[in-house]
């Protein structure tokens, strides 16, 4: 298992001094989200920046996924607005482009992206054709640049679920290079299956994981251990899926305490590989 950290979780560091602490803790991956302070891709000299964290990345040993959630770089009023269902939705068609192109340059294992949240004045039919639209053109751009897209189910968002995701890649015709980007908090809180039932159901689409503790119904991302999530076999359901991709700790409000929860994270995370590993064994004997 390859783990890994979001970047979104460093929102006070540097991104040169989030990646240090990041592999110096023993992660071999990172969950890269474009953002303000960490390689903003409206920014000047985006060329030269790209080629440098590249430069990092392979220094530092770390492989890479380039996420698009930050809250408010495409709007300073509207928080992750606009969205591929907005009036404006070309600006995130741009936003979503340029984070492809990125990713072909940073040699990164996906390019993960969401639905948005439906617009109150927007109807169900318009936000789907909206969608549908959007992604369609973000496949072209990835196809282009040989760059697999992850597309996340999030809670709240007009795709929250996994058979909203497969309702989508059916819309799109099933293309390759369209899979799922799998948040196993989301799976707890959102959806009727248990976990590792979640992760099978998706193993032949999985191409991203990022991995959270998380309630029933609360979407909340939380550190390992304060929600309700058993984690050894969701490990070994990723395992026995053939999943061989990051698995990326997702804690974007976790910033303030960063070094330390990048810690206990990982630590939590070596144990309960060990932890699964063991019952596997002990499934076998």
């Amino acid at each position: 298992m390859r783990f890994g950290y979001g970047t979104n979780g460093f929102a006070n560091h540097r991104l040169p001094d989030a990646l240090d602490v990041i592999a110096g803790l023993g992660y071999e991956g990172v969950a890269l989200t474009l953002d303000h302070s960490h390689l903003d891709p409206y920014a000047d000299g985006l060329g030269r920046r790209v080629a440098e964290v590249a430069d990092k990345l392979r220094d530092l040993g770390l492989a890479v996924v380039v996420e698009t959630g930050a809250r408010y770089l495409l709007d300073p009023l509207r928080k992750h607005a606009p969205t591929l269902l907005d009036d404006d939705r070309d600006l995130r068609v741009d936003f979503l482009s340029r984070a492809v192109a990125i990713g072909a340059d940073l040699g990164a294992e996906a390019v993960s992206f969401w639905s948005g949240v439906r617009p109150a004045r927007i109807d169900q039919a318009t936000a789907w054709s909206r969608l549908v639209d959007g992604c369609e053109r973000i496949l072209d751009a990835a196809r282009r640049a040989d760059v697999t897209l992850g597309f996340e189910p999030e809670p709240g968002m007009l795709v929250d679920t996994i058979d909203g995701w497969r309702r989508l890649h059916e819309a799109l015709g099933s293309p390759d290079g369209f899979g799922i980007t799998l948040d196993i908090g989301h799976c707890r809180c959102n959806e009727p299956d248990p976990v590792p039932r979640c992760v099978a159901a998706v193993a032949a689409h999985l191409v991203n994981v990022q991995i959270d503790d998380m309630r029933r119904g609360v979407h909340e991302h939380l550190e390992f251990g304060e929600g309700e999530i058993d984690f050894p076999p969701v490990l070994r359901a990723l395992d026995d899926a053939g999943y061989r991709g990051l698995v990326a700790v997702e804690l974007p409000r976790h910033s303030h305490a960063a070094p330390a929860v990048a810690r206990r994270s990982i630590e939590f995370l070596r144990g309960a590989e060990q932890e699964s590993r063991r019952e596997g064994e002990g499934r076998r004997a």
